[in-house]
């Protein structure tokens, strides 16, 4: 079994440890990145509906400037955005390479995806119930846990199903200026040398990768919806 593999992929066989190290530092990126882009993704979600000019704590000045920026930091595809917070990215965390220094610019490319993903799942909300709490008298804070962020729920979950997914394309990228894992792996062996293997191995892991997003988000989504 060795032998064949040996014959099918030998520059994988020659760097087993790297391999898993580069699988190691994009799942270690994901998951900090991840949970980082997730709660300020909720936050500031939650912000721009209730503040939006029909929404229930309507404030024009938080509104605006939150949107704008979500839209600027959009704007700006991702490898543009490694480059230009190097020197940010520097003075925060102490360097701007390696797995430690993609954290920062894969939350800043995550975050405003993630806003408008939990946006649109607030929208979603019948504003039916939303008047009916408040006819009630449901203070602001109930309201937004007990009927947008509860019966939003399903939209939420998809939401963060195409976020780790669209991160783990971020994370690969990532690796296009050193920041590691499996972007890296695939750059410096695959295209770089011209390691046809190791280009084929890398993308079989993240369609893997994907599949178990994908897998794991169907099945919450399932859950939740009945």
């Amino acid at each position: 079994m060795k032998e064949f593999l040996h014959i099918l992929l030998p520059n994988i066989s020659a760097k087993p440890n790297e391999l898993v190290e580069a699988t190691l530092q994009t799942l270690n990126m994901m998951v900090l990145s991840g949970a980082i882009s997730l709660f300020f993704g909720l936050i500031f979600g939650v912000t721009i509906v209730v503040t939006a000019p029909k929404g229930i704590l309507k404030n024009a000045f938080i509104y605006n400037i939150l949107d704008k920026l979500i839209n600027v930091f959009r704007s700006i595809p991702f490898v543009i955005l490694l480059a230009a917070l190097i020197p940010f990215t520097r003075m925060v965390v102490g360097t701007a390479i390696g797995t430690k220094g993609a954290i920062l610019p894969l939350v800043f490319g995550t975050v405003p995806f993630f806003t408008r993903q939990i946006e649109s799942a607030l929208h979603e909300v019948d504003n039916g119930l939303i008047e009916a709490a408040q006819s009630m008298g449901s203070s602001p804070i109930e309201i937004i846990f007990r009927v947008y962020l509860r019966e939003s729920m399903t939209g939420i979950i998809r939401g963060v199903q195409i976020t780790f997914i669209s991160l783990l394309g971020l994370t690969a990228m990532a690796g296009a200026i050193g920041g590691g894992g499996l972007g890296d792996f695939a750059i410096r062996y695959g295209h770089q040398r011209n390691q046809t293997d190791v280009t084929y191995v890398t993308v079989i892991i993240i369609l893997v990768m994907v599949s178990l997003i994908q897998g794991i988000g169907n099945r919450a989504i399932k859950k939740n919806t009945h």
